[in-house]
């Protein structure tokens, strides 16, 4: 199916060809549709390209590994550009084709030489260029074993076969040749074939030729032919022949060139380790202990003459290894007469190996920050395996512990304590790490350690103290405001680790019993008072070992409320009725307001400001400081040019203590009564009478002043009750109509009646005034005569009564 797939693809490309849709030459009209449609697997499936390659590692150089089919429209690249292990083992990729259809083949060079036992797998990576798109094709090659036929090498397959020579006094049962095969087969059988000698010789599996378990003595000059087959598991095989020549002995003599021999050893070497080695001349020698026997401390190698310990040579336990006499004796094992005899001496020089044994072995202990500088932690009781009349040199080590370099001291096996160990300033880390070295006296010197952990624990030992302090807090502070903070401090660990209270539970002040914060719990008023003394106590907590043991202290807090203006200006009597005449005077004081602030109740010249906010006609009043001071009144024929009485509006403005500024008004209502001068009559010098005091009386009447609230309040209402009435207009007209009529008709009426009523009552004003005016002057005695400043005109005035009368 493949296979038409291609041929079926290579005819469509072809008459796309002819007809024009393609340019093979150029590669620049394919459809879209099928250059998409190439995708890595669909081109590895087209290319029919496999992952593994299994090839033998007999493979001959430029024999072809692999070959496969690939289309593509224009000329495509194939290269080899890499290989795993790296390899100069392959070729290049070689391409053939026409048009669309091309081969590759993959093949091996001329310096392959496939070992499946050196490699048997490569890695072979190609990339494929086809259309400006390249793919990446691996191709995975397996070598593996050849599987031929055993193949007997060298001499031994020749006809005359291999030779070999060995004395008749060789040891039984030793290798004396190997048969090789090509590319060492392996799972093949070996057997001698010979039926005279399969007796005496034995191979094994691996091709070793070993001589007989009884040994070649007496066999001298005899030659033994071996016939030794080799066979497979497939049941091909090749045969080999090995003559085996037996050489007689030469004479042998025994013998060592010295008579003693002395090996010095120390105490500290292994079992087993090597003494020495004696050597006797000879051929065949063989070695043995002949005394003592048997030797409990040393052996001897039988071949090769070494001497070596069969245990510990522990002096301390076996004093007498020090110094071991042995007989040693040199053989021949096929010639038991030919020996030698050697006396050898070994020495064993003691050495200290053991290091010295110290209790205790380990010290962990707790103490208190405030142990006295001397103190001891430690007593160390210390003794030497290797030897009981040692001497041991005591020393403190610091690994990496900087602090402890000076926190303790050795005083011979005594450690003590050599500086504070202060718990606060070494927090958290109040560990002390240090190390006792004790060294003994033997060679190699010998040294033990002895770790030591010291924990430090807290000791409660400062009271916790805080500064006098003062808050200054505004009278109008709201309740639950933090006024401020109570800074305790504590030079114990946990640093400020504090608890605070006050001490008689004041109900106007709390306090946060962790973080020392004061708060407000009532309201302050500086007119009632205006400092608080509050003591704080302080209790430190978790600064001691014992949770118990807990200092504390105190502290006094002054707390100093600030006046806050919050009081309007109070005057006695808020409201004044005065009678001045109008005496031709300047500046002349009317009255003086007495006020007073519940803010500042001791007042000091300037406390207020007065203003005459409204009622002063003609600017006649001024205030000066509190005092209230009219000018001189204009008089005219007829009476005075200006008012004669005043409603006086006076603002009173407090001067803080701070903002905002509160004021009040009071009303000082003034009658001013016409003031004349009457001068005698006379023919002569007229006679000058001066001006009298005039004379000031004062009423004090009460009013009602409402409150702001209250006339907002009646405002709202009436806007209300107008509302309400409105609504009915509307909910009623036809009623209303015939109210409205109703109301007319009475509001003419009393209209007439109140016109009525008035005209009557002024017309008896009149009368009443002018029965008042004749009763006056007809009483006036006037007893003085003065001149208007402002008008020029003369005048007499009655000095009792105040009355003028132009002239």
């Amino acid at each position: 199916m493949k296979l038409f797939y291609l041929l079926g693809l290579t005819f469509v490309l072809e008459i796309w060809g002819v007809l024009g849709l393609i340019d093979l030459k150029n590669c620049k009209s394919l459809p879209n549709e099928l250059i998409s449609s190439w995708t890595d697997s669909d081109l590895r499936g087209l290319l029919r390209l496999p992952w593994i390659v299994n090839i033998s590692e007999t493979q001959e150089p430029g024999s072809v590994i692999h070959t496969f089919f690939f289309n593509c429209s224009c000329p495509p690249t194939l290269e080899l550009y890499s290989v795993i292990p790296s390899s100069p083992f392959f070729n290049q990729p070689s391409l053939s084709g026409y048009y669309t259809q091309y081969l590759a083949k993959m093949t091996l060079s001329s310096a392959a030489r496939l070992d499946a036992r050196q490699v048997n797998h490569y890695q072979l990576n190609l990339k494929l260029t086809c259309m400006k798109e390249t793919w990446s094709l691996p191709l995975s090659v397996e070598v593996f074993k050849a599987k031929g036929h055993p193949v007997c090498l060298d001499r031994f397959a020749s006809p005359a076969g291999d030779k070999v020579q060995v004395l008749e006094t060789v040891e039984p049962q030793s290798l004396i040749y190997v048969v090789l095969l090509d590319r060492g087969l392996t799972g093949v059988k070996m057997a001698i074939t010979s039926p005279q000698d399969t007796t005496f010789f034995s191979i094994n599996e691996l091709g070793q030729v070993l001589t007989p378990s009884q040994g070649l003595i007496g066999n001298a000059y005899k030659h033994f032919q071996l016939k030794i087959l080799v066979t497979d598991g497939q049941g091909k095989s090749c045969q080999g022949t090995l003559t085996v020549e037996v050489l007689p002995n030469p004479p042998n003599q025994i013998f060592f060139g010295i008579q003693f021999q002395t090996f010095n050893i120390s105490e500290d070497l292994v079992a087993g380790g090597v003494v020495g080695q004696v050597r006797a001349n000879g051929s065949r020698v063989r070695y043995e202990i002949t005394e003592p026997v048997p030797c409990p401390l040393y052996s001897i190698s039988s071949g090769d003459g070494l001497i070596r310990t069969t245990a510990p040579l522990d002096l301390g336990r076996n004093p007498g290894a020090v110094v071991t006499q042995l007989q040693v004796k040199a053989y021949d094992p096929f010639q038991l007469s030919l020996s030698a005899q050697l006396s050898v001496t070994v020495n064993v020089q003691p050495i200290n190996t053991w290091a010295p044994r110290c209790t205790p072995a380990l010290l962990v202990t707790q103490v208190p920050e405030t142990i006295p500088v001397g103190s001891i932690l430690l007593t160390l009781a210390c003794t030497d395996p290797d030897s009981s009349s040692s001497t041991f040199h005591y020393r403190l080590w610091h690994p990496n512990e900087t602090k402890s370099n000076y926190s303790f001291r050795l005083q011979g096996p005594i450690l003590q304590v050599n500086n504070t160990l202060d718990y606060d300033s070494s927090a958290p880390d109040v560990q002390y790490k240090t190390t006792i070295l004790v060294t003994d006296s033997g060679q190699p010197p010998q040294t033990s350690q002895v770790p030591v952990l010291v924990t430090v624990t807290p000791v409660n030992e400062y009271s916790p103290i805080c500064p006098a302090h003062t808050f200054r807090v505004r009278e109008d502070t709201l309740r639950g405001k933090l006024i401020g903070t109570v800074l305790g401090s504590d030079r114990d660990y946990p640093p400020n680790s504090i608890e605070y209270h006050i001490s008689d539970s004041s109900s106007n002040f709390y306090i946060d019993p962790r973080s020392g914060k004061l708060h407000l719990l009532t309201s302050l008023d500086y007119e009632k008072q205006k400092t608080y003394l509050l003591v704080i106590f302080l209790t430190d907590r978790d600064q001691d070992q014992d949770p118990t043991h807990r200092r504390s202290g105190s502290c006094t807090v002054t707390i100093e409320v600030q006046n806050v203006n919050d009081h309007a200006p109070e005057c006695e009597p808020p409201f004044q009725e005065l009678t001045i005449s109008s005496a031709p005077s300047t500046n002349a004081e009317v009255t003086k307001l007495m006020c007073s602030d519940r803010d500042v109740p001791e007042q000091a010249p300037g406390a207020f400001s007065f203003t005459i906010v409204g009622g002063n006609s003609n600017g006649r009043f001024h205030m000066k400081d509190n005092i209230l001071l009219h000018k001189t009144f204009s008089l005219q024929p007829d009476g005075p040019l200006n008012p004669l009485t005043y409603e006086l509006l006076v603002r009173v403005t407090d001067n803080g203590p701070t903002l905002p500024l509160f004021s009040t008004t009071t009303i000082v209502i003034v009658h001013v009564i016409p003031w004349m001068t009457t001068v005698p009559t006379t023919s002569t010098t007229p006679l000058m009478v001066s001006s009298p005091t005039p004379l000031l009386v004062t009423r004090n009447e009460d009013y009602w002043a409402p409150e702001a609230w209250f006339v907002v309040v009646l405002t709202v209402t009436g806007v209300l009750l107008l509302s309400i009435l409105g609504w009915l207009l509307c909910r009623w007209p036809g009623r209303m109509a015939v109210s409205q009529q109703t109301c007319g008709q009475s509001s003419q009426t009393l209209l007439l009646e109140s016109t009525r009523r008035k005209e009557n009552s002024t017309g008896e004003l009149r009368t009443k005034k002018n029965e008042e005016s004749g009763s006056i002057l007809s009483l006036q005695q006037f007893d003085g005569r003065a001149q208007d400043p402002v008008t020029g005109r003369d005048y007499l005035f009655s000095s009792s009564t105040g009355a003028r009368r132009w002239l």
